[in-house]
């Protein structure tokens, strides 16, 4: 057996860990660009230690999943402030742009230049800047992968932009940036959580390492979601998710995602709807159709043994198989109040287009078994 293990060079959790960047944001460069979501007053507290610890700041909001035109003017504020460390403080999105732009700040060319599937995929050739990654959302896990998704808007369609020089110098993780998180935003994005901790489990290139991360990470999901969910100031509970997402995010970098990934990206591109909200819909379809295809064509796969694992620690059922995984996952939705993929104008007629790019997606490569176009067509049906 071999595998490798990368992740952000250090990282620290723990409830009030925000009042420990600014010391260390000092000791990697004098001038900062805060990458912030919509809102930049949330990072008010932040700003006002990095400028008492002596550092000169600049600001730059991200609305949204970032387009690729956001990383360009993102890299160029960067350089007009003469930038030497980047922090990105948000959800995924935020996080990801601010590792696309510190990419840049060290990289020659444009986004395009390293962009996979719609542009030359080229490698970076040296390391980012200093970055530091933190989250206000439990979902993504992007302070610790090595990789920034985009939103090409004139290709409708997601892409990433991936490098071991993209994991962070420095991931915080505090929780209680995530109890301001309304409900819709904790189901989506704590199931995109839940996925990325399943998907990895059953990948191609699961390892004992990674395993052991997504099997804590589903047990504290499995009893946490409702309970953030129901009620945002449960302290415990979104210590549980936030675990579950840095988890989740240690996986995915090591371990690899699988079909619902695949098409996230796609049909996100396409229709517009959250993330999290796509990984809901498919998760329960495309489990079922894996485990098929594993019992029709591999009956003697071991993967199909780790579905039944998966439904035993959601459910907390010894015995629970495969099955109730996925009745479990879809009775999570309902109560989470999940929409169908057709809300968000998704149609049949959408899926040759759907299903070709999805075959494109690096995430596609790490599913449990390739799957024929008849059932990853199924898949979406099922999930309109």
């Amino acid at each position: 057996m071999r595998f490798e293990f990368a992740t952000a060079t250090q990282v620290i959790f723990g409830p009030g860990t925000l009042g420990e960047v600014a010391s260390r944001a000092y000791a990697m460069g004098r001038h900062a660009l805060v990458v912030t979501g919509s809102s930049a007053g949330r990072a008010a507290q932040l700003i006002d230690r990095l400028t008492a610890q002596g550092i000169e700041i600049a600001t730059y909001s991200v609305s949204g999943e970032p387009a690729i035109s956001t990383i360009a003017q993102g890299v160029q504020q960067a350089r007009q402030a003469s930038c030497d460390v980047v922090i990105g403080l948000g959800g995924g999105s935020v996080l990801d742009a601010g590792k696309a732009i510190a990419a840049l700040l060290t990289n020659d060319g444009e986004p395009l230049d390293y962009l996979e599937v719609i542009g030359k995929g080229q490698p970076l050739t040296q390391p980012s800047a200093p970055y530091i990654a933190v989250p206000t959302t439990a979902g993504t896990g992007a302070e610790v992968t090595r990789n920034a998704v985009l939103t090409a808007s004139e290709q409708h369609i997601k892409v990433s932009m991936r490098s071991p020089f993209m994991l962070p110098r420095l991931a915080v993780v505090d929780p209680l940036l995530t109890h301001s998180m309304p409900p819709e935003l904790t189901a989506g994005t704590g199931l995109d959580a839940l996925t990325q901790l399943i998907e990895p489990y059953v990948s191609a290139k699961a390892n004992p390492l990674t395993d052991a991360l997504c099997r804590e990470g589903m047990t504290r999901a499995a009893r946490s979601l409702r309970r953030a969910y129901q009620n945002g100031d449960d302290a415990a509970a979104r210590e549980d998710m936030a675990l579950a997402s840095l988890f989740g995010g240690l996986a995915l970098a090591n371990a690899g995602l699988g079909a619902v990934h695949g098409f996230a990206g796609p049909i996100g591109g396409i229709t517009g709807a959250p993330h999290g909200v796509v990984c809901a819909c498919l998760l329960p379809h495309v489990m079922t159709a894996n485990v098929k295809a594993l019992q029709e064509r591999q009956p003697d796969s071991a993967v199909i043994a780790r579905f039944d694992t998966v439904a035993q620690l959601l459910t907390g059922k010894p015995s629970a198989t495969a099955d109730e995984g996925v009745a479990w996952i879809q009775a999570l939705c309902v109560e989470l109040s999940v929409p169908s993929l057709s809300r968000f104008g998704l149609e049949s007629s959408m899926f040759p287009a759907v299903m070709a790019a999805a075959r494109k997606a690096s995430s596609m490569k790490g599913n449990a078994i390739s799957l024929t176009d008849e059932e990853l067509a199924a898949i979406l049906e099922k999930a309109l």
